[in-house]
């Protein structure tokens, strides 16, 4: 068999939000490497003599390093053909994709790449929440909020600086940081919203301004994995709820009626 890897894109949780490129990719994969963000139920798309191999992180434990998986594609793709490389989101959107592509060729392995919805776009959306609306926000940065290096991105503080409507991903653990910067460019009363888990069934959500949002968090109990939007379009949330509850009811009078 040929040596090859696919990278795909999960996208942010909700199992239907999955591209059915992607869910094609999965039927024909003899390996699948998968993160922690994947919802493990796209594994049952996969062949039942596909090898399944968890190498997210969870809570700072890693079950791989980088360098393993890249490893990992190179061996089981020499070894077995067709290995998927399954990412949460978008895979080039903070997701190391790029990286494991450009390792694999270096080993004459195939590649290819399924692009995956993003959670920057989708979380945001699943509440409402439109990153961009006329006289509101024409612009939208979407930013990690922690480095390599484990420190706060610099380009929040230009985002701050800006009008944009501002999305920062892996940004938790510098929240504190997050509102002190906002806070100095005198937008301590901007709206802020915090999604955790977002489309998924155990999502979590809260909102509120720049000066409250710590103890809404604490309040709350929000952690990670969420995504942090900040800017005027948060209060231009439109609520959905009576929108999802129709389209429910729609799909199950489909269901008695098939």
């Amino acid at each position: 068999m040929t040596p090859r890897l696919t990278i795909v894109g999960a996208g942010p949780g909700d199992i239907d939000l999955i591209t059915v490129k992607a869910i094609k990719v999965i039927k024909s994969a003899n390996v699948i490497l998968y993160d922690a963000l994947v919802n493990v139920e796209l594994l049952e798309y996969a062949a039942p003599n596909a090898e399944l191999i968890f190498v997210g992180k969870q809570k700072g434990c890693y079950a791989y390093h980088q360098n393993q998986i890249n490893e990992l594609i190179v061996e089981r793709a020499l070894k077995f053909g067709h290995v998927v490389r399954l990412k949460g989101g978008d895979p080039f959107i903070f997701g190391r994709g790029s990286e494991e592509l450009e390792y694999a060729k270096e080993y004459a392995i195939e590649v290819a790449f399924v692009p995956g919805v993003s959670s920057s776009a989708a979380v945001p959306a699943s509440q409402g929440i439109p990153l961009t609306k006329r006289h509101v926000s024409e612009s939208f940065w979407v930013i990690t909020g922690t480095t390599q290096s484990h420190k706060i991105s610099g380009d929040i503080a230009l985002a701050a600086k800006s009008t944009a409507t501002v999305v920062i991903l892996m940004g938790m653990s510098k929240l504190s940081e997050i509102v002190q910067i906002f806070s100095n460019e005198g937008k301590s009363e901007t709206a802020i919203a915090i999604i955790q888990n977002g489309t998924r069934a155990n999502e979590k959500v809260g909102i509120g301004t720049i000066s409250n949002i710590e103890s809404i968090v604490e309040e709350k109990q929000l952690t990670n994995p969420a995504i942090i939007i900040i800017g005027e379009v948060v209060n231009q949330r439109v609520d959905l709820s009576d929108i999802y509850s129709r389209a429910d009811l729609a799909q199950q009078n489909a269901k008695r009626s098939a």
